[in-house]
């Protein structure tokens, strides 16, 4: 069962690094925490799952390195990462998938948690440009279960992102 509220930030309102960030910069948004289940086989699926959410606005988290940089691209739940266009965003000739041990270490979350809010190294970021078609998106709060809803300008304005399609079905 999904429970809504809204977020004050702080570390004492249960504030992750990413609520924090918001808050600081002064973003209205709430947080949606739910049940996670350790054996789920997709974290993002299993948020719009659990919140009631079409997958088309649930967008996962992921990092990839693109000419041996680590970037993140945020992209729906509901298709996949296109490596190619990731790269082309950046400015980049390779993209793959950076090892999952590297992610966490230098965004400060762990995998089915990293948040791209308030991680410890800011990356570059490339959001795909379906977050802009819906008034608000979620993305995570920074661990498993907590979700942060906002809307997609200010998750590109928070984050520095580009803006392009990255994402495929």
């Amino acid at each position: 069962m999904a429970k809504k509220r809204k977020e004050g930030g702080g570390p004492g309102a249960g504030g992750t690094p990413a609520t924090v960030a918001l808050t600081t910069a002064g973003i209205g948004f709430s947080t949606h925490a739910y049940e996670h289940d350790p054996a789920s086989a997709s974290y993002g699926e299993e948020a719009a799952e659990a919140l009631g959410v079409g997958a088309e606005r649930v967008f996962k988290t992921l990092v990839a390195e693109v000419d041996g940089a680590l970037t993140v691209a945020v992209v729906p739940v509901a298709g996949s990462l296109d490596l190619k266009a990731l790269a082309a965003a950046v400015g980049g000739k390779r993209a793959a998938m950076a090892d999952p041990a590297a992610a966490e270490r230098t965004t400060g979350y762990v995998r089915g948690g990293i948040s791209p809010l308030g991680q410890r190294k800011r990356l570059p970021t490339v959001v795909d440009a379906s977050a802009l078609e819906h008034p608000t998106v979620f993305v995570s709060a920074g661990r498993r279960g907590l979700e942060v809803e906002l809307p997609g300008a200010d998750l590109v304005a928070l984050t520095g992102a580009v803006v392009a399609p990255v994402g495929r079905d």
